[in-house]
């Protein structure tokens, strides 16, 4: 895959990011009033006035500009699309394809991949892609076991990629809670995978690509980086890259890159054509226009030096919510974080992390549950919860409101039972929430 590169193609007449959005300018429009979820706006209205007086931490999520709002809700989704720019099965196609290109270019240059594929729907059928263009049924896949941090689409049991295909799991180490890669080896070395899959949901610490690399290229295996969760952090510098190391690389372009919710796949030349022709035909059908459009604003936004200070600030407060929660007696899995998550074993705490998340979302504070390695209940109801930065970030918070946001965290974990302890906590959040504009929240 290529350095990074200045690619910028002769950009279309109106930016897509300025295509018109179905709310009038004012945010009026057929959205719903609150507590409505079965009118023409089915719930929307009061959806935006949860995003906007909540304290957002689930690390998946973020707000994204009114710009990608506008194209995510444009015209562009009455258009059918199969095929690829200038090669379509469809007529009138003309500004479709430039859209799409103008993605493609903006990938290229952003994350200096040789080849990006800008269609498919979100990030488990890109990774279902990926198997499927250059697997063989029974080949063997080796990703992160789920309950260790990884992802259901690394092989896991429950997924077709657990069963369509042979799975093995690396862990991580019992004691650091960090991923061995003298283990990782070792487990490659033995089981011979087609695919190596690196990329984590809940792995608070950075992933060594070029050891991965050099595993990969040891047994003959390809590699794929799915880095869903720390794109935006890779683009801000904050996160080693995966580009020069990895034969494909997946991302969603909804958590930290602060885009519509689709994903993109980028990988080396020669595994170009397998790649398009698993997305399309081999699993979906036309594109969803209006999403490749609204990632190719989210695109430009990423490649602004505002951009790259957000995922370097994302970092800061996961890190300063990290060592509060510590100071307050929080257990932590891995003893902290090097990325925009947090994992937090709620064990010594005596309490259940599901009967947390939901305590903690009556405040007003949104997480979620989430097992811990070696974690001894089921996941519907595990130790731990899981908590990142990205949304708050993106709403102006620093390192002094993580403080505060802890402070909260550890009242509401404390009185998990007092139903009084935990409205005072949720009053002080939505007042304190006015502090802080929700990128592309009209309401006031």
């Amino acid at each position: 895959m290529a350095h990074r590169r200045q690619v910028e193609p002769a950009a279309l007449a109106n930016d897509v990011g300025h295509v018109h959005h179905q709310l009038g300018a004012d945010g009026t429009g057929d959205l719903g009033e609150p507590g409505e979820v079965d009118g023409p706006g089915v719930g929307a209205r009061p959806e935006e006035r949860y995003q906007i007086e909540s304290v957002r931490l689930i690390p998946s999520e973020n707000y994204v500009s009114q710009a990608v709002l506008e194209a995510t809700g444009s015209i562009l989704t009455n258009k059918y699309s199969e095929g690829y720019a200038h090669k379509r099965y469809y007529e009138g196609q003309r500004y479709i394809d430039e859209i799409e290109t103008l993605a493609i270019e903006r990938a290229k240059a952003l994350f200096g991949a040789e080849h990006v594929n800008v269609q498919p729907y979100s990030g488990s059928p890109a990774n279902l892609a990926v198997y499927f263009a250059l697997l063989k049924p029974g080949d063997t896949l080796m990703g992160l076991a789920l309950p260790h941090g990884g992802h259901l689409t690394h092989g896991w049991n429950v997924s077709i990629t657990g069963s369509f295909w042979r799975p093995v799991h690396y862990v991580v180490d019992r004691e650091t809670q960090r991923i061995d890669y003298d283990a990782v080896r070792d487990l490659a070395r033995k089981e011979r995978p087609k695919i190596i899959v690196t990329g984590a949901t809940a792995y608070p610490r950075q992933f060594d690509f070029r050891i991965f690399g050099e595993i990969a290229k040891e047994i003959g295996a390809y590699l794929l980086a799915d880095i869903s969760h720390i794109a935006g952090l890779i683009v801000a510098g904050v996160h080693p890259d995966p580009v020069p190391y990895a034969d494909v690389v997946m991302t969603t372009t909804h958590k930290t890159l602060r885009g519509p919710r689709g994903a993109m796949i980028m990988c080396r030349k020669e595994l170009a054509e397998k790649i398009d022709k698993a997305v399309f035909p081999g699993l979906q059908g036309g594109p969803h226009n209006h999403t490749t459009a609204a990632i190719a604003v989210a695109l430009k936004e990423a490649a602004t030096p505002e951009f790259k200070e957000y995922g370097r600030q994302v970092v800061r407060n996961a890190q300063a919510l990290a060592a509060e929660l510590m100071k307050r007696g929080f257990n932590l899995v891995s003893g902290g974080t090097d990325n925009h998550l947090v994992l937090v074993d709620l064990t010594n705490k005596k309490v259940i992390g599901k009967k947390a998340a939901q305590a903690l979302d009556r405040a007003g504070i949104i997480c979620n549950y989430n097992t811990v390695p070696y974690d001894p209940r089921k996941p519907f109801s595990p130790s731990g919860v899981r908590m990142g930065s990205p949304a708050v970030t993106s709403r102006g918070m620093g390192e002094g409101d993580m403080t505060r946001v802890a402070a909260w965290i550890d009242e509401v974990v404390s009185n998990v039972d007092d139903e009084a302890a935990i409205a005072r906590v949720g009053a002080e959040v939505r007042e304190y929430c006015r502090r802080f504009p929700a990128p592309g929240c009209l309401l006031g």
